[in-house]
């Protein structure tokens, strides 16, 4: 990225509150739904009362600048008002998966030092296992939705913001100040703090949502990305109050037909205009009889670059590919020398951009591994095509050396589910008897589906090179995965290991 296309968009100001500036956004939308989740609408003005009502209380307890803030809560109308309060505070909201366990949970705990919680009722018995579990500092547990009586350490979401009187003015951040943590989704082992500023989610709305998707405010976005995730985060928060559209929000997993429930209803009689998705749950969705024959604008982000920096546009897809660079971003494909390589061969990702994280906390090593200079290593093979697009390769530490020559797990996998019986497919290396690298791949076949290991063989010859098949195929009923779907084959790897 150069200064020049830096320039294209003004830089957040100085001090910069990331919360006050989506709510001095939106202050003339006092009574336009800012969120709708199922049990109500949420309003721009009474989103920005709370806010400020939540971060009065945050402080109220003690809470200094800079402290953490543990955000474990479902997907609904009192997710935004808890992150954005505790950074109107100039509190560090760290928003957690909700589908780990208790042990998960204390590592977090532990690892951030959080001060306080703001979680689900649904969830109160997962952390409270985590608590007894930790070493912790958590001072108070708040508690949104309850259903059961609260213990003397805990209380009530509502009757916390009713005691409060709304902070009048936000905490005098600066763009570059820490503003929240996410942790990484954990594919290739145990996840990381990723410290993101305050000015990181301005700079992903501008120069995505604004500028490639195009939002605007008479939009209505309905992401099956949870808010945890930093896709979601920014589909379902940052990107629609940036312009002042409207977010439907959905507590359940995403499953194909709690999400076409949503899409083709609506919630609270509002329907999506834009669908967000990640790659397992359109798989899971394509398989279904419900198909709505639109295009689908894919791209690829990280937690730690925060959202989308390489995609298709809604005008310009090429099928098979990730797109192209997101205008505001640099991109470099990099041999195992550190130096470019030529098109159509594969090269390591870096990217150049001013979403990137700061570090990851209380890890120097992997933070200096992955920030180098100005560029951020993602861990994923790329190939550039003559176009300018780029197809992925997959991640790094899964790329094959077969007969001598570097072979994409992905590749394989996306070959396999092209198969009628194919739902989901997984690829990893494995040394035969003689110490050379074979290809097996995993196969989950769609219900009712029906396919032989020779005829799922003979399909990946018939398309690709025939040193690319793998030389055995075993059919499972799932795949391991993290909790935001993305295939886990370092579980696979040490599964055969074991074996």
């Amino acid at each position: 990225m150069t200064q020049t296309d830096i320039a294209n968009v003004a830089a957040p100001p100085e001090p910069f509150n990331f919360a006050q500036h989506l709510l001095a956004l939106n202050a003339q939308r006092a009574d336009k739904p800012a969120f709708i989740d199922d049990h109500g609408t949420l309003r721009y003005g009474q989103l920005a009362d709370r806010v400020r009502r939540l971060a009065a209380g945050l402080r109220g307890l003690g809470l200094k600048r800079e402290e953490r803030v543990l955000l474990l809560m479902q997907d609904c109308n009192d997710w935004p008002v808890s992150f954005l309060g505790a950074m109107y505070a100039g509190l560090v909201p760290v928003a957690v998966n909700t589908l780990l366990t208790a042990d998960d949970y204390a590592y977090m705990l532990e690892h951030s030092r959080a001060q306080a919680v703001l979680v689900s009722g649904a969830l109160l018995p997962t952390l409270t296992a985590a608590l007894v579990k930790s070493d912790h500092e958590v001072g108070k547990v708040i508690v949104s939705r309850p259903i059961a009586p609260l213990h003397p350490a805990e209380v009530d979401f509502e009757a916390f913001l009713a005691a409060q009187s709304p902070m009048q003015k936000p905490a005098n951040t600066g763009a570059d100040d820490p503003g929240f943590w996410l942790y990484s989704s954990g594919s290739t082992g145990r996840p990381k703090g990723t410290v993101h500023s305050h000015a990181n989610p301005y700079w992903t709305a501008e120069l995505y949502g604004r500028r490639v998707l195009e939002l605007t405010e008479r939009d209505i976005c309905f992401s099956a990305a949870k808010l945890f995730f930093a896709y979601g985060l920014g589909n379902a928060l940052t990107f629609p109050m940036s312009v002042g559209a409207t977010t439907l929000l959905m507590a359940e997993r995403p499953t194909p037909d709690a999400t076409f429930k949503r899409w083709t209803g609506g919630i609270g009689g509002a329907k999506p205009t834009v669908f967000y998705g990640a790659p397992t749950g359109f798989a899971g969705m394509l398989a279904s009889p419900n198909l709505f024959g639109v295009d689908i604008v894919d791209g690829i982000g990280s937690t730690e670059m925060l959202h989308i920096f390489i995609s298709n546009l809604p005008n310009k897809v090429r099928y098979g590919s990730t797109g192209w660079p997101v205008p505001g971003y640099q991109i470099e494909l990099r041999g195992d020398d550190g130096q470019p390589v030529p098109d159509g061969e594969p090269g390591d990702l870096y990217i150049h951009g001013p979403s990137a994280a700061m570090m990851y906390w209380g890890n120097r090593a992997k933070t200096r591994e992955t920030f180098q200079g100005g560029w951020t290593k993602s861990g994923d093979k790329y190939i550039r095509n003559a176009d300018g697009s780029y197809t992925y390769g997959g991640r790094s530490d899964d790329m094959l050396k077969v007969s001598g020559i570097y072979v994409s797990p992905f590749e394989v996998e996306a070959t396999l589910v092209q198969h009628p019986a194919v739902l989901e497919a997984a690829v990893i290396g494995k040394p035969d008897a003689e110490g050379l690298t074979k290809t097996k791949a995993f196969v989950v076949l769609k219900p009712g589906g029906s396919a032989t290991e020779d005829e799922l063989k003979a399909f990946v010859k018939d398309r690709l090179a025939p040193y690319k098949y793998p030389r055995q195929i075993e059919f499972v009923e799932d795949l391991p995965k993290t909790a935001t779907g993305k295939i886990q084959r370092f579980k696979l790897r040490e599964r055969e290991a074991n074996a």
